[in-house]
């Protein structure tokens, strides 16, 4: 199977709706969730892991916005993400440049289902999106799991300091 796409949210005016709707004029995309198949028995990674390519488009195009989609959904199941999101750049700050194909690398839509189809029938050239896997590892986290214990820990270090901090985006940057 070539081409998955996983989604519950589907709004007609999100960039990714607009962007599938012209892609699978080029390319078949089994789309399963909102209004489409239902997923398999074992959930989304054992659905999208029977596929070479999985569509991690995100609902917002927004730095940083990065989710499930793209750690779950497509890495922990083996599969190629295909990005709509933030810029390529911004996925580099966090993966490695060859583990997925952004949509903005191509002019179209066409021209992008035309790549996927190459690297369907050119096994080297696929191989090449997993070649980062030699050095890393994917670690998917319960978000309740680890960062609660990650806040209760700096909670007992900190002891009794108090810090008030009056513009927390001024402080994060």
């Amino acid at each position: 199977r070539l081409v998955a796409w996983v989604i519950s949210n589907w709004n007609e005016e999100h960039a990714r709706v607009r962007y599938y709707r012209q892609l699978k004029e080029h390319l078949a995309i089994d789309v399963y969730g909102a209004r489409g198949l239902a997923l398999a028995e074992g959930g989304v990674v054992e659905t999208v892991s029977a596929y070479k390519f999985y569509l991690a488009f995100e609902n917002s195009q927004h730095t940083d916005y990065i989710t499930e989609k793209l750690w779950r959904n497509a890495f922990a199941a083996s599969a190629v993400p295909v990005v709509l999101g933030p810029r390529r750049a911004n996925y580099e700050r966090f993966i490695p440049a060859d583990s997925f194909i952004h949509v903005d690398d191509f002019p179209s839509p066409r021209l992008l289902a035309t790549y996927l189809k190459f690297l369907d029938k050119n096994k080297p050239n696929y191989r090449k999106y997993f070649a980062w896997r030699k050095k890393y590892e994917v670690h998917v986290t319960s978000f309740w799991d680890e960062h609660f214990c990650k806040v209760c820990e700096a909670v007992r270090t900190a002891g009794n300091q108090m810090k008030t901090v009056r513009n927390l985006a001024g402080w994060f940057e």
